[in-house]
Order: C-alpha cells, then sequence, then structure tokens
C-alpha cells in the first residue's frame, strides 16, 4: 500500500497550509484525504500568490495537531510517496516531532524513480512530467492537484517498472538511491573520489550554491544527505550537480575553499562570503614610551597588522587579545576617556595606567600579542602533498602577503621567491586566509622554507588581477 501525498506550505517557517493524501493499493487509489490546515502564522503574499491560500481561507482549518491522528493512522503500514519525498515527508516528521510525536514511514521519490525509469528528459518538476506524460494537473499548486496528478504518474511509473526491480532497489535501507538527492544523478555522486579537495553543490541552472572540503570527498558529500537541519535538507533539494576539485592537502583545500567562496558567493555558504574587509589593528608609542594597539578604518593605517570586516569583529578581537595577554584595555582603547582602566580592580590589568607596572614590563606582554597574530617571518613557502605521489604543493607568503598556492613536479627547480612565483595560482590576501595559515605556521611538524628577510617584488606587474 501506497500514500501519495502532497503539502502546501507557509514557506521558509514550513508550516502547512494544506495537506492531500491518497491511499493507492498498486492498481488504483482506493481512498483520498484532502484539508487545508491553520498553520497558525501569517502566510506571506508570495505563497498566496504561488498557491491561492490565504490567511482567511485557513482561519476556520483545523490546526495540525487536530488532524495529527488522522494522518497516523490514514498512512499507516503503507509507504510514504511524494514529488521531491524529502521535502513532504520532513516537514511532516517535524510537525509530529513539534507534537512530541514520532513520524516514520519507508519512502519513495517520484523525481528519482521519473529519473530511473523515464530517463532523458530536460526537467524532471513535476509539471515537465506531466506534460511529457500528458497528465492533466487540474489544480496546479494546490495539495489535491498535484497529489491526483501525482498518482497518476506513480501508478505510470509502477507499470513501467514490470517487476518492480526499480522500485525495490529505492526500497532497500542500503541502497544510495533513497538517500540522493531527488534532483541528482547516482552516476554524478558515484564518480566522486575518496581523496582530499573542494566540492560543488550545483542547482538545475548550474549555478553554485555551496563550495565544501573535505579530506574525503565522497565521504562528506554523502553526509550532506543524512544531515536532516533545514539548511541541509533546502540545500540538497536544490542540488542537481556536484562537481569536484582535487587539492592533495587539507591546507590547499581550505585556502581554496575560501577563495571561491569568496568569488562564487554560493547562498548557501555564510562563513567566508564576506568580501571587503574595512577595519584594521596598529601599534605605536605614546611619548611616555607606552605601546598600544589601536583600530581605525583600513584607509586611514599605511601598515595594518590585521584586518576585519566590522568594528565589531575587530573589538571583539581585540578585547580577546586583551585578556589573553593581560594588556591594559585603556592602552588597548577599549576603554576611552578614562584616567585608568576598569579591569585593574578586578585585577586584570597589572596596573600599568596607574604607574604600578613597569612600562618595560608591560610591553614586553604587548609585544608577544603583536607577534602571536604577526607570521614570525615575512617571506617563507609552506610545502604539502600535491594531487599526485610525483607532485609537491607550495603556499607562498611575501613581504607578510600571502600569494597563493601552486603544484609542480618539479621541486628541485625552485630556489628563489621568483621560482615560485612561476608556479602559483594568484590569490587575494585577506584576514580569513591568515586565520587558515596560522596554524599550520606554528605547527613545528610542517615543512616551512623560510626565505630573504626583504623580498623586491613589482606586485603590480606580476599580480595585476589582486589590485
Amino acid at each position: 500500500m501506497y500514500s501519495i501525498i502532497d503539502i502546501e506550505t507557509t514557506g521558509h517557517s514550513s508550516k502547512i497550509t494544506e495537506i492531500s493524501i491518497f491511499i493507492h493499493n498498486g492498481k488504483k487509489v482506493i481512498d483520498e484525504y484532502t484539508t487545508l490546515v491553520n498553520p497558525q502564522c501569517s502566510i506571506p503574499p508570495f505563497i498566496t500568490n504561488l498557491t491561492g491560500i490565504n490567511n482567511q481561507m485557513v482561519a476556520n482549518a483545523p490546526k495540525f495537531f487536530e488532524i495529527a491522528k488522522k494522518i497516523e493512522e490514514f498512512t499507516k503500514d503503507t509507504i510514504f510517496v511524494a514529488h521531491n519525498v524529502n521535502f513532504d515527508y520532513n516537514i511532516i516528521q517535524q510537525e509530529f516531532k513539534d507534537l512530541s510525536f514520532s513520524f516514520k514511514r519507508k519512502k519513495l521519490c517520484t523525481i528519482r524513480l521519473s529519473r530511473k525509469l523515464i530517463p532523458g528528459l530536460k526537467s524532471y518538476s513535476l509539471g515537465a512530467l506531466c506534460t511529457s506524460q500528458h497528465i492533466e494537473i487540474k489544480d496546479r499548486h494546490r495539495a489535491k492537484g498535484d497529489a491526483e496528478a501525482t498518482a497518476i504518474l506513480f501508478k505510470k511509473l509502477l507499470d513501467l517498472d514490470e517487476n518492480e526491480t526499480v522500485f525495490n532497489s529505492f526500497l532497500n535501507p542500503r541502497s544510495k538511491q533513497a538517500t540522493l538527492p531527488p534532483m541528482l544523478s547516482k552516476k554524478v555522486f558515484d564518480a566522486l573520489p575518496t581523496s582530499t579537495g573542494i566540492y560543488y553543490f550545483k542547482n538545475n541552472k548550474d549555478e553554485i550554491i555551496y563550495v565544501g572540503k573535505a579530506n574525503n570527498i565522497k565521504q562528506r558529500v554523502a553526509s550532506h544527505f543524512y544531515d536532516k537541519s533545514k539548511k541541509e535538507v533546502t540545500m540538497c533539494l536544490e542540488t542537481s550537480n556536484i562537481t569536484f576539485e582535487e587539492t592533495g592537502s587539507e591546507l590547499i583545500a581550505l585556502l581554496l575553499e575560501s577563495s571561491e567562496i569568496k568569488k562564487r558567493y554560493p547562498k548557501f555558504n555564510r562563513a567566508q562570503r564576506r568580501t571587503n574587509e574595512s577595519v584594521g589593528i596598529f601599534s605605536y608609542e605614546d611619548r611616555n614610551g607606552i605601546m598600544h594597539i589601536a583600530s581605525n578604518k583600513l584607509k586611514l593605517i599605511s601598515n595594518p597588522i590585521q584586518k576585519f570586516y566590522s568594528e565589531t569583529e575587530c573589538r571583539i578581537f581585540l578585547e580577546k587579545l586583551c585578556e589573553t595577554f593581560e594588556l591594559c584595555p585603556k592602552y588597548c582603547h577599549l576603554q576611552t576617556n578614562v584616567s585608568t582602566c576598569f579591569h585593574y580592580q578586578i585585577k586584570q590589568c597589572k596596573g600599568v595606567c596607574r604607574d604600578e607596572e613597569e612600562i618595560s614590563s608591560y610591553n614586553k606582554r604587548v609585544n608577544k600579542a603583536l607577534n602571536s597574530i604577526q607570521f614570525k617571518n615575512k617571506n617563507f613557502v609552506i610545502k604539502e602533498s600535491g594531487r599526485t605521489k610525483k607532485e609537491t604543493a607550495y603556499v607562498l607568503v611575501l613581504n607578510g602577503i600571502y600569494k597563493g598556492f601552486g603544484f609542480t613536479k618539479d621541486a628541485d627547480k625552485l630556489t628563489s621567491a621568483n621560482d615560485y612565483l612561476t608556479i602559483i595560482s594568484p590569490q587575494k590576501d585577506n584576514s580569513d586566509i591568515h586565520r587558515i595559515l596560522k596554524p599550520y605556521i606554528n605547527n613545528e611538524g610542517n615543512s616551512i622554507e623560510y626565505l630573504e628577510n626583504e623580498i623586491n617584488i613589482d606586485s603590480f606587474q606580476l599580480f595585476p588581477t589582486l589590485f
């Protein structure tokens, strides 16, 4: 027995506004249940424009908890069938979870079944499939109309799968077919490598919607499909293709991932999408010989020690630096217009602002703090494993600025900064890159080669794209 289901929702809040269930015995529909549902929240205008369901229509409709028992009993001992099954199933499951009840059914997706049994179509949306199979949708974007069309499509798919080989393979709990996003071909997933690199999730318009990095690309991609968080489910439902780029080492993967996120601006990446840093920190010594750490807009600083995307991010960083090295908030410009800092009272400042600590002692801690956020040597390369056994990867930093990474099979020919410049792909320097590089530089187990202290390089000529 199959329960063929379609729901309409409020959109982003994903509360059900209408549900329709057709019970199918494998030959024909034997029962049907359809009702509007009061979502107990407002329906956005764009949803009303799409479905025709407005707030007035659902005002007197039953709430989900009032129909939950009916849905549970109606679908009991059936296989849950839907077009984009994970979407409908997860929302219904969440509605039950909100009531502290469990809802579990075996699932079948008519998109995935159609891709297997009706191959070669440009689109597997319900509308496109119904057009190709001459199925009339009587009331598009309403639960009953879509569920009824899905039921007719389902019967056609059953007829095409005479021995139910495809259906059984999709119902097999060990089969990857049931876990893959509905629009993603199994061939695409099977072609993913188990090596280190980055991967791109793309939608049906070939737009990159997510970039990730992994030590095992196939394994990491699969983990997205098992993640039931709202963001992951939504992203996977939009995914129709996955491409990848092998990097050989995790460090190169991290650097490339950061660069691609800033370049592509994928909708499901948030952490590193920012591109314009606006604030920086710098240090100076006042007339009394006390070292200050201060911040200002980048355009007003000639040589910032570190850059930030916002004043808030910069302040949080300075507060942490101040706490870690027991610095005075007054001389870190975190407390202004004060003669002595508040932190002295809670014993987090040793009293340089009250003339109770030697200036030389305080300045030593300031220098320690500054050294912790600066590269110990301004010119160096990090040596990493390449994409093949014969290849080596290099990350280049010159004059304290990240220049990029590259691969070569002729490592013995690299003897100077200019040699390294010929093999690297130029990349932009930013604070996210510095955060990635710092742990690798501080790890004594990593292979780092230090170059001459001062490198004179015409960056404008070598890297015109960076400026």
